[in-house]
């Protein structure tokens, strides 16, 4: 799993877009149009992330995205989301699950510490969907090691 949102404040940041990406099989990605604003994001966000957007192909109000999420999470059954940044990630995730939480069997899980130096080692584009397929492809390469 990986996300993108506004700003490193813990407690003002705001999600813009999140992806999961079951190695080797499906993938969820999502960009939300009405859970924040320009004005919300810093300086690196706007000049890294925003242009990587396609809200047209992508983007869905919290409501639509909440629903893709949860149908998606539903079809994967029991699973572990795996993050590099699980303490930004999860409550992102769980935010946008809504107040239902997220399904049953859904569970945070850890990325090892060599893929956490590796993923830190690939210049990340900071575009969750990116990102997430090069974390899935760091798990999967050292799950088959």
């Amino acid at each position: 799993m990986d996300t993108e949102f506004t700003n490193l404040n813990r407690y003002t940041c705001k999600l813009i877009s999140l992806a999961l990406v079951v190695p080797g099989g499906p993938e969820f990605y999502v960009e939300l149009t009405d859970a924040w604003e320009e004005g919300d994001c810093s300086d690196f966000v706007r000049e890294i992330v925003l242009p990587q957007l396609d809200q047209a192909a992508y983007g869905r109000t919290t409501e639509q995205a909440r629903i893709e999420l949860l149908d998606f999470l539903q079809e994967l059954g029991s699973v572990e989301v795996i993050s590099d940044a699980p303490d930004w990630d999860w409550p992102l995730l769980v935010w946008l699950a809504g107040p239902g939480g997220l399904p049953e069997g859904v569970e945070a899980g850890r990325i090892s510490s060599d893929n956490e130096v590796a993923a830190e080692g690939e210049g990340a584009p900071h575009h969750a969907l990116q990102d997430a397929r090069m974390l899935a492809q760091l798990v999967e390469r050292s799950n088959l090691a």
